[in-house]
């Protein structure tokens, strides 16, 4: 039996944990070769370790992804050591509880470094590992010319809809990548390149412990969600994974949502 991603090379921010660790696993075990990225290089290295111990091929690379040389570097290091790029996932992300506010609360050092994680990092990771996909030979489109790829990036019912008053910022920079898939999907169809934007929801992951531990938060949040429960990242990352594949090859400037039935309601 074929591998739904057998022979891709696959990019993913914020491997080192929860939806972006899923997704490394996943991809790895549906035959992917991934490289795992994470502001945290021994959170990376863990997740590229994992993927080792299984079987499969995985290369650790730390970086911030609001910063541009680092992208850079770490696109470099993934496409030589995956030999090629053509599959990303842009997946890093911040969700500052405690400073993030209404706007007229608001201090600019939060709404910028929300941002800068957020969208720019969401902007550099597909500028670099675009260009990777055109640079080293990528997956061939369907009518055999070299290039083509698939990019997903991890947006936000919060960029969607007002789902989460007082985090004025993190919906602001989700509404900003939704509105980059839309965008990118158009500018790169003619070079056989598919992108598009899963929505998660409300997910149990070490983003949103300060929600999942407190009883009476949960509660709230899991009141307003048709399937009454968190999700889990295990439940995410097959949706990213059939987007990168074969299976999804119509399929682009798209925004798919895991979220329980939440933006349904």
């Amino acid at each position: 039996m074929t591998l739904p991603l057998a022979g891709r090379r696959a990019l993913v921010t914020g491997a080192g944990a929860g939806i972006g660790r899923a997704t490394a696993l996943r991809l790895a075990a549906d035959g992917a070769r991934v490289a795992c990225l994470d502001i945290d290089g021994l959170a990376a290295t863990s997740a590229a370790d994992q993927i080792v111990a299984a079987g499969g091929i995985a290369v650790a690379c730390q970086a911030d992804v609001s910063r541009e040389q680092e992208v850079a570097d770490a696109v470099v290091k993934a496409t030589r050591a995956l030999d090629g790029l053509d599959c990303l996932v842009a997946n890093a992300a911040v969700q500052l509880v405690g400073e993030d506010a209404p706007v007229d609360q608001l201090d600019l050092a939060v709404w910028n470094r929300t941002l800068a994680v957020n969208l720019t990092g969401v902007f550099l990771t597909c500028k670099y590992g675009i260009q990777a996909f055109r640079g080293a030979g990528g997956a061939a489109t369907r009518d055999g010319a070299d290039g083509g790829g698939a990019v997903v990036c991890v947006t936000s019912g919060t960029g969607l809809y007002g789902l989460a008053p007082g985090f004025d910022a993190y919906s602001a920079s989700k509404g900003g990548v939704a509105a980059l898939v839309r965008v990118m999907a158009a500018d790169y169809a003619p070079r056989g390149i598919r992108v598009n934007g899963v929505v998660p929801g409300f997910t149990a992951t070490p983003m949103t412990r300060s929600f999942t531990d407190d009883e009476e938060k949960l509660g709230a949040l899991t009141n307003g969600i048709p399937l009454r429960r968190p999700g889990t990242p295990e439940e995410v990352a097959p949706v990213i994974s059939f987007l990168m594949s074969d299976s999804a090859a119509y399929v682009t400037g798209a925004i798919w949502v895991a979220d329980g039935g939440q933006t349904a309601i």
